[in-house]
């Protein structure tokens, strides 16, 4: 099976979206030109191409990409080929309305924009298949090809009457029969029982809240839909390369792919990566993105996109300053990457995106993005055989699932304040910066390589990852879990008692009595540190107290409750509390930071036998560390200390004594 390795071939990839079409041809040498000043080594090719390669339905204008590749070719620079099959040409939409996508409301999506498609549309699956086995056929044979790229950013919804025969026969698969169907929903609720198949559509607008088990299944659905699209493209490239790797980019912590499930199906699994440059915590964003995204590849991963400067589609969109760009491309790195690419590579005169940042942006190749970007790209071929086949270790474990993800969405939840994506990421962010290394897990996944796991906040667990998590602790594991997790089964159902009862004797609790959510601006206090968003009335049996409530309703009531290696936090503590709970369950566990001591701001991670060092903060700082290193970006001799400017990375490796 094709991997990363097959594209890299001992190097990092350097490049990005490359979109020649928008130029006349005397601008393509100057791009190469600049290309291969910059170190660029990788570029993609006809991502929004299908207008141009099929003018009209059948017709296909190969000429330009043909001089493309070749031109490409004779410069050294490989092309990851994509299937433009994320943007439909006018006349599909137009010959072919069906093809076109509905909203909850029954109203089309006209073409205009990008990813105007229905994914259960055979006309528009006919097509696109179509042109996917002449690129294939055609350029499969071409040296300068290094990898396949799937559509764009999956992300297309559909609520179509041919959405609706698919859908019916996905749940045809799912539960068998109607009967099964109809106690998996709770069809018995207001009156919703289903008599035929026939009967069944999309959760579309309805009068009040939707059937919330429904939604869950017409979720997986549509995520299984567009992977049916992404499976049926790749097999066809396959067929043609079976050496050449496939990938699809990600679009990081969207609800609309099951991305666990969507990796076992990619030979390269891609991301792409878009941090606030205002954010203060930018870097953990990035780092928890980088650590999601390895831990699906299990492995080696690419980042293929990111901006260079500033996007176009935040109400306010910033340049990022002097040294972000690189500080977080070597961040990348450090987290696993092997492919540190761009969204793209000349910045669009025309278009809805001619405000976003390109590698060479429209100051030029005198711009500071580009003289940036040169020397990213020396330093990242100075790490590319230095890095080949190390990895990054974790002895701690986040479990993220979408399928609890997709059940916490529902309309008619006790808190529309609690934002799964956030309190993920709040609980990652108290791991990094105790400067614990992690890596993200399925709940049902193998976790017994990981001293510790922590469960943010699992709403919908099935008895498989319950089973599984029971077994991780009666094995020698630790577990800290968030609130409200347990709660529901694979249907969205209710479980006995408010928590799983395999869950309440693991964590010592008799009982659940209420939940009780808090407004947003309100807090509670515990035994030394304010918590925000939750708060549950618990009732403890084997469990002992870590802290209580100390205002509120629930005074005297435990907050936080220990059985053995099992814990669960029924609230959200303020980043400080977190951040020492977590610390502490860690350290007792048996897990240690990367580095001890480091300065604020400062980020350590070891890959392989090289360590990383990247300062996040806006000035210079001294960062101790024992023992002499060479540090390899600098150059420079490190014996006890290093210094690292602002945003800046040393990439340091051990000295043997002479």
């Amino acid at each position: 099976m094709p991997s990363l390795h097959d594209s890299t071939r001992g190097r990092i990839l350097f490049g990005g979206d490359y979109n020649p079409e928008q130029w006349p041809e005397e601008t393509w040498l100057e791009d190469v030109r600049l290309m291969k000043e910059a170190g660029v080594n990788s570029v993609t090719l006809g991502v929004f191409s299908w207008a141009r390669i099929e003018p009209r339905p059948g017709a296909r204008d190969f000429g330009w990409l043909d001089r493309l590749m070749d031109l490409m070719q004779l410069n050294g620079i490989g092309v990851v080929l994509a299937t433009p099959t994320c943007s439909p040409p006018p006349w599909m939409g137009s010959r072919h309305p069906e093809t076109l996508p509905r909203d909850e409301d029954g109203r089309t999506v006209w073409w205009g924009s990008r990813q105007q498609f229905c994914p259960s549309s055979p006309v528009y699956r006919g097509y696109a298949a179509a042109l996917t086995e002449d690129l294939a056929a055609r350029y499969g044979g071409h040296p300068a090809l290094r990898m396949w790229h799937i559509n764009n950013e999956y992300c297309t919804h559909c609520w179509c009457d041919e959405t609706a025969r698919h859908f019916r026969t996905w749940l045809r698969t799912r539960h068998g029969t109607l009967d099964a169907l109809n106690e998996a929903w709770g069809t018995a609720f207001w009156s919703q029982h289903y008599d035929t198949w026939d009967e069944i559509i999309p959760p579309r607008r309805a009068q009040y809240m939707k059937n919330p088990a429904q939604v869950l299944d017409f979720r997986r659905f549509t995520s299984d839909a567009l992977l049916e699209c992404y499976v049926a493209e790749r097999d066809i490239v396959a067929r043609h390369t079976p050496r050449i790797p496939v990938t699809s980019n990600f679009m990081p912590l969207w609800s609309g792919q099951d991305a666990w499930k969507w990796a076992e199906h990619e030979d390269v699994v891609s991301v792409d990566i878009y941090p606030d440059p205002r954010d203060p915590h930018g870097g953990q964003y990035n780092a928890m993105l980088g650590d999601m995204t390895r831990s699906q590849a299990r492995g080696p991963w690419a980042l293929l996109e990111q901006a260079a400067g500033p996007v176009n589609w935040r109400g306010v969109n910033h340049p990022k300053p002097r040294g972000l760009n690189r500080l977080w491309s070597l961040q990348s790195v450090a987290h696993g990457a092997d492919a540190i690419c761009y969204f793209q590579w000349r910045q669009s005169r025309q278009g809805a995106e001619k405000f976003h940042s390109g590698m060479l942006s429209h100051a030029g190749e005198q711009g500071r993005t580009f003289q940036e970007i040169k020397r990213i790209g020396s330093e990242l071929a100075l790490l590319g055989p230095l890095l080949e086949g190390t990895e990054v270790r974790s002895e701690i474990a986040i479990l993220h699932d979408w399928d609890s993800w997709w059940a916490d969405q529902q309309d008619g939840r006790l808190s529309a304040h609690v934002d799964y994506p956030e309190i993920v990421r709040s609980w990652h962010r108290a791991l990094w910066e105790s400067n614990l290394p992690t890596a993200f897990a399925r709940p049902d996944h193998d976790l017994s390589a990981y001293r510790l796991v922590v469960v943010p906040h699992l709403y919908l667990l099935n008895d498989t990852a319950i089973d599984n998590l029971v077994r991780y602790v009666r094995d020698g594991g630790t577990l800290v879990s968030g609130f409200l997790t347990g709660v529901a089964d694979q249907d969205d159902r209710v479980r006995a008692g408010g928590m799983d009862a395999r869950l309440r004797e693991l964590f010592g609790i008799r009982t659940v009595h209420e939940w009780w959510p808090l407004d947003a601006d309100e807090t509670v206090e515990c035994d030394g540190f304010s918590a925000t968003l939750w708060s549950e009335e618990l009732e403890v049996s084997t469990g002992g107290t870590v802290a209580s409530y100390g205002s509120g309703e629930l005074t005297g009531l435990p907050a936080i409750v220990r059985n053995g290696r099992a814990w669960y936090v029924s609230t959200l503590p303020e980043p400080a509390a977190l951040r020492a709970l977590l610390a502490r369950v860690a350290r007792d566990a048996g897990a240690r930071p990367v580095l001890e001591g480091l300065p604020e701001g400062v980020e350590a991670v070891r890959r392989g036998e090289l360590l990383f060092l990247l300062n996040h903060g806006a000035k210079s700082v001294t960062v101790p560390v024992a023992g002499r290193h060479q540090d390899l970006l600098g150059k420079r001799c490190v014996d006890g200390s290093v210094e690292l400017e602002r945003h800046g990375v040393a990439l340091l490796r051990a000295r043997t004594p002479s």
